[in-house]
């Protein structure tokens, strides 16, 4: 192995663990749904993300200043938004059809990541975003005659803008030591969140507030805390493209652990659909490393 794959390999396992981590945590914490509601999870995340990554990073806020934070408690807002709006739309569609819907925020990043030099690879990218189309038909399932959810589809485009929103964001936050910016996004997502979720917990029953704290804790530790501070680590050494790239991880790895833990299958065609949305990406980004 060259000196210069073995640079890459580092960054590449990291991106794939985090993908894991993240699509995992998402399904441990849908079960909390009928107890909290996809909001009362995206709390928990912000909650837990922001405890940890505070008590490791001890930023020095005052010391950074509020000019070289602001891109911090951006990405904080865009997190929240991009959370809830998944988990709405993991709510009616199912965990792998959802974050497959939510790639397309990626594939948009790596599609326009860099200027077309060509009419062939100016083609090139609109037979890519046609592939990702179809494979966004497919996973509507139209063969049985099966009405898709409109309002799932949608929340799950809104999670996809929001998502490329979170890329183009945790560059400017990654400017920051450590993972200060992670740490100022979880604190103003808690911020925002933190009062409702003490609602929501206080109309529990006795009995299942144990159990809902502790799943929130490992959501928001595997969906937030690690994949995150990952995520910021590696865009300082990665291409925007190539991490794009490595997103095509995150629907196989939602439809899996949606299987694994949520009991949730998908057929055929939208196995398909999720394939064709995967493969555009790659070819997008490998299209755009050639050149």
């Amino acid at each position: 192995m060259t000196p210069e794959r073995r640079g890459t390999a580092g960054p590449v396992a990291a991106v794939a663990f985090s993908a894991s981590s993240v699509q995992a945590g998402a399904a441990v914490g849908a079960t909390l749904f009928p107890a909290i509601g996809p909001f009362g999870v995206t709390a928990m995340r912000q909650v837990v993300s922001a405890v940890v990554l505070l008590a490791i990073a001890r930023p020095p806020l005052r010391r950074i200043g509020a000019r070289r934070l602001l891109p911090a408690v951006l990405l904080g807002l865009v997190l929240v938004a991009m959370n809830f709006s998944l988990y709405s739309a993991v709510q009616r569609i199912g965990l792998g059809l959802a974050v497959t819907v939510e790639f397309l925020g990626p594939l948009a990043v790596a599609l326009l990541g860099a200027r077309a030099t060509g009419r062939r690879e100016a083609l090139g990218r609109v037979a890519c975003g046609l592939l990702a189309l179809g494979g966004v038909v497919l996973i509507t399932d139209p063969f049985t005659g099966a009405r898709p959810d409109a309002v799932g589809l949608a929340l799950g485009g809104a999670a996809a803008v929001l998502w490329a929103a979170y890329i183009l964001l945790n560059q400017r936050a990654g400017s920051l030591p450590g993972v200060t910016g992670t740490a100022v996004a979880s604190l103003t997502g808690t911020v925002l969140t933190l009062p409702v979720l003490v609602v929501l917990l206080a109309a529990l029953p006795a009995e299942e507030l144990a159990h809902v704290l502790l799943v929130g804790a490992v959501t928001g530790v595997l969906s937030s805390a690690l994949p995150y501070s990952i995520d910021l680590l590696v865009l300082r050494r990665m291409p925007r493209t190539l991490f794009g790239m490595l997103q095509s991880l995150h629907p196989v790895a939602a439809a899996a652990f949606g299987f694994l833990v949520l009991r949730q299958v998908l057929v055929a065609p939208q196995l398909a659909g999720v394939a064709a949305v995967c493969l555009a990406n790659v070819l997008a980004v490998l299209a755009t490393r050639r050149r």
